[in-house]
């Protein structure tokens, strides 16, 4: 039979589960378009950048178990969308970007959109494929998407020249998808002396990242056997539920909230599962990991790149788990360790740390304390909550609780600025039923705030609640601290009202703790009419979260004495004498 590349691409699209596509028509991928037209399982959708783009199909492999797609232009909109790509690189997140090809046959040079696309992008891509023949297509297709979802996920790239698309090309039958890929096989005698290790230990603890994601069921279960805290990664911050009674929260050294540090103080023994030990989770790697850790991942290149292991298990972290909770049930003859004085402990370092940030109410800021405390009672478990890079990052990994897997989104490693606005609609695409929830600061709105209008237009219901303070709070705040001055981190006075009137967001302010519930209930009533709430609130920035004052304690601890004193005593006469 004779088919064009562009009906061969659909059609594997359809095959492998793709739902919508995020990206912008143009010369080289126009013929690609018009076959999406015609298909009735996927959804093209017009983004206003493709960085945008990027951010959405992030959205959707984070929170559905389809797989992001981009449909984007060669070359300026490839570039476009690289920090979205970089962000799944970097996250070990699943994304397909198609883009088009200039034509491979005309034997022109300096053709519009010409481009070595493969040398742009093979750093931030864990593949890369240049279609040569139209029997090609299909199994390439089904070939990225397996590269894309096996082993660690990551993005991966195909580029279909014009020629291709455009016109027809014979080939034997229209294949469907197979699954070919699986998870490595691991040693079980490695499972049985990790649970021998972490039986015996005096106070073991728990670490899981995004990898534990769909393993939540053996994580709770292995941490009732062992009475053990359990903390999570910034990006697994939803990888255990904040609601059961030994999760502690967000890191375990002096970046962590107080029930993290009193409770994995005294830790011998450590199960680390779908983690990297990276500078975020560990606060520029300032945590104390113990000699005996067992460490268990997917990426064999992990292990022992930060933190020694004891044993290291390459496997999916739900096989791992099921079976290392089924050795530690016959060790411990089905009982479980009495934990009741750990949890006491937890509950009251939870409380306590919560009170910290919930003061006096204030009259003229909005307290991240009462805002959180108030947010939680007008969404529930299924709410998606999507976060950016920023101040407002951490005060929503310290003070909100997430119980349900994979329900918290943010930018990790690669941590891009832009990430929230987009990436919730995305997650609203694959989540029609759930209230999505953005929290942004205006540094990073300002940078992806247009793409409210592919919301509007699309009548996607996202609240995004903008922490407005009028600077770039995150390094504004590590610039005050000890050189009393903030260099280019202070933003313009910007409309945000005029950007929701642009784009087609019903808009609100909140002014002080006061106006919170009042605010947020008015929000959530506006969203049912399936359009974007932007809500502008003056957001209280003065007190610093755990996460910052760890990490500027860990790293001045590094600098030599000589440097310790220089930049002490710079700080020191700055705030003494500097006007």
């Amino acid at each position: 039979m004779k088919k064009t590349g562009a009906e061969l691409a659909v059609y594997a699209l359809e095959q492998i589960g793709v739902k919508y596509t995020f990206g912008i028509p143009g010369v080289h991928n126009i013929e690609l378009y018009d076959e999406l037209n015609n298909s009735d399982k996927i959804e093209p959708i017009l983004v206003t950048h493709e960085g945008g783009a990027s951010f959405m199909a992030l959205g959707v492999s984070c929170t559905s178990n389809s797989i992001g797609t981009l449909m984007i232009v060669p070359a300026a909109g490839t570039t476009n969308a690289m920090s979205g790509i970089g962000e799944a690189f970097l996250d070990g997140i699943p994304m397909l970007i198609f883009s088009g090809g200039t034509r491979q046959d005309s034997g022109r040079h300096y053709q519009l959109h010409q481009l070595d696309q493969e040398n742009l992008v093979k750093e931030i891509t864990k593949d890369f494929f240049r279609i040569s023949s139209h029997k090609e297509v299909i199994p390439t297709i089904y070939k990225a998407y397996d590269i894309a979802v096996s082993g660690e996920p990551g993005p991966v790239f195909i580029e279909i020249p014009m020629e291709f698309q455009m016109f027809k090309g014979e080939i034997d039958q229209l294949i469907p998808y197979i699954k070919s890929y699986q998870n490595p096989v691991f040693d079980k005698e490695n499972i049985r002396k990790a649970a021998k290790l972490l039986f015996q230990a005096k106070n073991s603890g728990i670490y899981v990242g995004w990898g534990a994601t769909k393993a939540v069921e053996y994580t709770k279960r292995i941490s009732e056997i062992l009475g053990a805290p359990v903390s999570t990664t910034l990006q697994g911050k939803a990888s255990f539920p904040a609601d059961h009674s030994l999760h502690t929260g967000f890191g375990f050294g002096p970046n962590a909230v107080p029930a993290s540090q009193k409770t994995f103080k005294y830790c011998d023994a450590m199960l680390a599962v779908g983690v990297r030990f990276s500078e975020i989770a560990t606060g520029s790697f300032g945590v104390t990991v113990p000699e005996n850790l067992i460490h268990i991942d997917i990426n064999k290149e992990v292990f022992d790149k930060n933190y020694p292991s004891k044993i290291s298990i390459q496997a999916g972290a739900t096989e791992a788990l099921k079976l290392l909770a089924k050795e530690l049930e016959k060790l411990s003859n089905n009982k479980t360790k009495d934990s009741s004085a750990l949890v006491k402990l937890i509950k009251e370092e939870k409380r306590k740390y919560s009170n910290e940030w919930k003061q006096k109410p204030l009259e003229d800021k909005v307290s991240p304390g009462f805002f959180f405390e108030a947010l939680t009672k007008f969404t529930d478990d299924d709410t998606r909550f999507i976060v950016d890079d920023g101040k407002h990052t951490y005060l929503a990994a310290e003070l909100l609780p997430v119980n349900r897997s994979r329900h918290f989104v943010s930018p990790t490693d690669f941590n891009c600025m832009g990430f929230c606005v987009p990436a919730a609609i995305g997650t609203k695409f694959m989540n029609p039923n759930s209230k999505v929830v953005g929290i942004v600061g205006d540094g990073g709105f300002l940078m992806t705030g247009m793409e409210t209008l592919t919301a509007s237009t699309y009548k996607k219901g996202v609240v995004y609640f903008v922490f407005h303070d009028g600077e770039l709070g995150q390094i504004s705040q590590f610039q005050k601290i000890p050189l009393k001055r903030k260099v280019a981190t202070i933003i313009g006075n910007v409309n945000i009202k005029g950007i929701a009137d642009a784009t087609g967001a019903a808009y609100f302010r909140m002014e002080n703790d006061v106006e919170i519930e009042m605010v947020i209930k008015k929000a959530f009533k506006e969203v049912e009419k399936d359009i974007p709430v932007i809500v502008d609130v003056n957001i209280d920035y003065s007190k610093k979260t755990m996460m910052t004052k760890g990490v500027v304690k860990v790293n001045l601890s590094r600098f030599s004495f000589r440097e310790k004193v220089r930049f002490i005593g710079r700080a020191v006469k700055r705030h003494l004498f500097d006007k």
